[in-house]
């Protein structure tokens, strides 16, 4: 079994944020010999996420950070965290910090409708996302 690893870095310009990472997941997979395999997207930050959701229309993403918001709201009473991004933690929980998804024939086996986004909870900032690709 090949296992490669590789990771790149996202600046991400807004507080909550879904940014669609799945051609530059697909192009690391298409860099290696793996044919069929899987592949790991690692999140390594407490305040972002990796999720799988739709791609062809952006107001998913929107319907998304929405509902999170209205869930968590940045500002309510009783929060002890002292960074006053205890919202932030809480999305990146609920959301998960990685996705895990099966290669075919040296193609990532998305739905039609399917993409992988980078979720940022606490930006803008600079993030790294960790790119896990194994098998034969």
């Amino acid at each position: 079994m090949n296992i490669i690893q590789e990771d790149f870095r996202i600046s991400t310009k807004s507080r909550n944020q879904m940014i669609d990472i799945t051609s530059q997941v697909r192009s690391l997979v298409g860099q290696t010999s793996v044919t069929d395999g899987d592949v790991i997207v690692y999140c390594p930050h407490t305040t972002a996420a990796i999720t799988i959701n739709e791609n062809a229309d952006p107001s998913v993403m929107h319907d998304i950070l929405l509902t999170l918001e209205k869930l968590l709201p940045q500002h309510r009473s009783g929060y002890r965290h002292s960074e006053g991004n205890s919202d932030s933690h809480c999305k990146s929980s609920l959301v998960g910090c990685s996705e895990q998804i099966l290669i075919k024939g040296g193609s990532l086996q998305l739905g039609t409708w399917q993409g992988i986004f980078f979720c940022e909870f606490d930006g803008p900032r600079s993030r790294k996302v960790i790119v896990q690709v194994r098998g034969e």
